[in-house]
């Protein structure tokens, strides 16, 4: 998929291929910039008041005024969405510290921000999300404040190019002997007697809003979530691990460093788990995801 044609830019919409931004923007020039990822089904924008209020918090973090770019914010994504005709996929935006002519690593004192948005239709609840995906582990090289969604995404970038060289879908972070996340996804792994756990929230990893829905969900039915530090020896001997992300929702993994995770294939936590997201953000289960339910 490719991002659609009419994008969000400071301001006005425009053609992809016209939108140009500032060489001195501090987003560019020091990624002194935050970004948002809202997954949108059945053109609802899913989880939106939490990703704008996750937005708010890192804005504040890195210095950037919140308050006026983000209060038409909602708007803008409709407006985006509709003129593109877009009703499953994602809206990406970006918040930067704006551009003021000149290279200054302070900068002025109030900063003006720049605001970028795209969106791609994209198929939430495909095959990935079916028959699961292999990862490999690395060694997690992010800066301290992972708690923020922030654009300084070398680390991950470099994650899933290493991936893909091993040909891998992606990657699991580790540092010191336990796992902080995946390169742009949350963490689940289901160990003996079926215990699902996932890392707790913390500096060392994203408060992800998809991780905060599934919580959420699952707590409403019942199934109980340890939130701690997963060492890698634990990530090894799992009998099932998956991801959340606002883009994959809830991805299978199926094979880690060319090893098989459990069976191989998706395991039945796993799958009692995309049921019940599925059925929370009101996918109809027969329709789009029939290997749930055996038909």
């Amino acid at each position: 998929m490719q991002p659609a044609e009419i994008v969000y830019l400071n301001g006005d919409f425009v053609k992809k291929g016209e939108a140009c931004l500032s060489p001195f923007d501090r987003g560019f020039l020091f990624a002194q910039a935050a970004y948002e990822v809202t997954a949108v089904f059945g053109g609802e924008l899913i989880d939106f008041k939490a990703h704008l209020a996750r937005l708010v918090r890192t804005l504040d973090g890195i210095e950037i005024p919140s308050a006026e770019v983000c209060k038409s914010l909602h708007d803008l994504h409709l407006d985006l969405l509709a003129r593109n005709q877009v009703s499953e996929g994602f809206v990406y935006l970006q918040i930067t510290g704006g551009a003021y002519g000149k290279r200054d690593f302070a900068g002025p004192e109030t900063l003006l921000p720049g605001l970028f948005m795209f969106c791609e239709a994209r198929n939430l609840i495909g095959e990935r999300a079916r028959d699961g995906v292999a990862s490999i582990t690395i060694e997690d090289q992010r800066w301290k404040r992972r708690d923020y969604k922030t654009t300084q995404l070398l680390s991950q970038a470099l994650a899933y190019r290493e991936a893909e060289r091993a040909g891998a879908f992606g990657a699991i972070m580790q540092e010191d002997g336990f796992v902080t996340e995946a390169a742009s996804a949350n963490l689940w792994v289901v160990l003996d007697k079926g215990r699902l756990v996932t890392r707790n929230l913390g500096r060392e990893i994203l408060p992800g809003i998809t991780r905060q829905s599934v919580l959420a969900h699952l707590k409403r039915e019942g199934m109980q979530v340890e939130e701690r530090a997963i060492t890698i020896d634990e990530l090894g001997a799992a009998n099932e691990i998956f991801t959340t992300s606002a883009t994959g929702l809830v991805l299978p993994v199926v094979e880690l460093d060319h090893k098989p995770v459990g069976s191989g294939k998706p395991g039945p936590v796993t799958r009692r788990v995309q049921e019940v997201y599925y059925r929370g953000i009101g996918a109809d289960i027969a329709a789009r995801a029939p290997w749930l339910t055996g038909t």
